[in-house]
């Protein structure tokens, strides 16, 4: 959806995110995400250079650079995060009505369950880790501005969209 999102708006920019993990193949630095070691993660932790950040499940930490942000919004350009329920609150209390939150929701934990285990790229103890998280996340759709059910992509791409216009056009 977002990539969607960022060819229908042109004043629409994708945060690259900061993570400690090792590159997938075929993943670069700086475009699809900023690959850096523990330390120097916790070095920009320290430092304040982060809006939020959070350290998953697998010992993964991923963060959105505070500096990314603020260089794309003094160019006027919108900013997309593809964020956690906790980065997200964590960007609402920073920029308050100036942010759009938006909870993509699924339809129920089973779908989730379903579409997790079609993907095939789950062990058994990540799938049930994941769906735990998912339960907890569900708690926090009532901080978010919109909640928009992914029951069927293309209802959910349009109610999407419809939000970030509105939000984007006031």
């Amino acid at each position: 959806m977002a990539h969607r999102l960022l060819n229908d708006f042109k004043t629409l920019r994708f945060s690259v995110s900061a993570t400690t993990r090792k590159p997938r193949s075929g993943e670069k630095d700086g475009v699809d995400y900023y690959f850096l070691s523990d330390e120097a993660f916790r070095n920009k932790i320290e430092a304040g250079e982060f809006l939020e950040w959070e350290e998953f499940y697998n010992g993964h930490k991923y963060g959105t650079l505070r500096e990314d942000v603020e260089e794309q919004l003094n160019r006027g350009y919108s900013i997309l995060l593809d964020i956690d329920v906790l980065g997200a609150t964590n960007i609402k209390k920073i920029y308050g009505d100036e942010a759009l939150a938006i909870f993509i929701k699924p339809p129920s934990l089973d779908v989730l369950k379903q579409r997790l285990m079609k993907r095939g790229t789950e062990s058994e103890q990540m799938l049930k880790t994941r769906l735990e998280r998912a339960q907890k996340e569900l708690a926090y759709e009532e901080r978010f501005d919109r909640v928009v059910v992914n029951d069927d992509l293309e209802t959910a791409y349009r109610k999407i969209k419809q939000a970030v216009a509105g939000f984007m056009e006031a």
